[in-house]
């Protein structure tokens, strides 16, 4: 039954997303927070997409930690789940970090580079940061948050990898805080699996970390503290056992 709920949860992507991808195209012409919505709704309706087919439900705990005014974003990185939850449920538009190779995928790519997030051009070396830093400033400076995750790739359950510091490198740039979230959606889309496991997925939202005064690998620290505490914390045996019923 999981099989057949992940496959007709795979269809139903793979049909939504030619739409939207064309549609990404055609509203070229658009403002950008009309663009911003319009795609966007992709994740939002794969998020639904999870529930629906699979059983996937969520919870947030901590929304009100969220500030009113710029931040850093900085979320455990265990499953595709969050990366299309976050940017379909945060109160403002997120600005993701991503390699700019990926303006050349078609459709997905072309979507990618109409929204005016942040990439790096890794062609530029050092001058690569410089450029994440002056289009961070301007992203934040138009009400936007800005997202990333630090462990830089999807870590199964049970692994510890380093967290990496361009996160609050960036922070301590910008001089804004960061933002530390933990979740247990792994437990229920594991990273590379076709097979999607009914459950309640928790989004942890901590308190805002100061970057005054701070290096990067400081602030870095306690957000890493603070996210692998609450990990452990939201103890996936009660989140994610109950096979719920599929919402009609």
């Amino acid at each position: 039954m999981l099989a057949l709920r992940s496959l007709l949860f795979l269809v139903f992507n793979i049909l939504t997303v030619i739409p939207f991808a064309i549609l990404s195209v055609l509203i070229l012409p658009f403002p950008l927070h009309v663009r911003y919505y319009l795609i966007i709704k992709w994740t939002a309706v794969v998020v639904w997409g999870a529930r629906f087919f699979c059983g996937i439900r969520w919870e947030v705990v901590g929304a009100e930690n969220l500030p009113d005014g710029p931040c850093v974003l900085l979320s455990k990185h265990q499953s595709a789940w969050e990366t299309m939850w976050i940017p379909s449920h945060m109160p403002r538009e997120v600005c993701f970090v991503y390699k700019r190779e990926l303006h050349w995928v078609p459709f997905f790519g072309w979507g990618i580079a109409s929204l005016k997030m942040i990439h790096i051009d890794r062609n530029q070396g050092r001058g690569a940061f410089e450029s994440v830093v002056s289009q961070g400033s301007q992203r934040l400076a138009e009400g936007r948050w800005i997202i990333m995750f630090p462990e830089g790739t999807r870590v199964p359950i049970g692994e510890h990898r380093p967290y990496k510091q361009g996160g609050t490198r960036l922070a301590t740039r910008l001089k804004v805080p960061v933002v530390p979230i933990a979740h247990n959606a792994g437990h229920c889309w594991p990273r590379n699996s076709f097979i999607k496991t009914p459950g309640l997925v928790t989004v942890s939202i901590g308190p805002p970390i100061s970057s005054t005064g701070k290096s990067s690998d400081a602030l870095m620290a306690e957000v890493e503290e603070w996210i692998e505490t609450e990990v452990t914390r939201l103890d996936p045996t009660i989140h994610c056992h109950d096979a719920a019923q599929v919402p009609a």
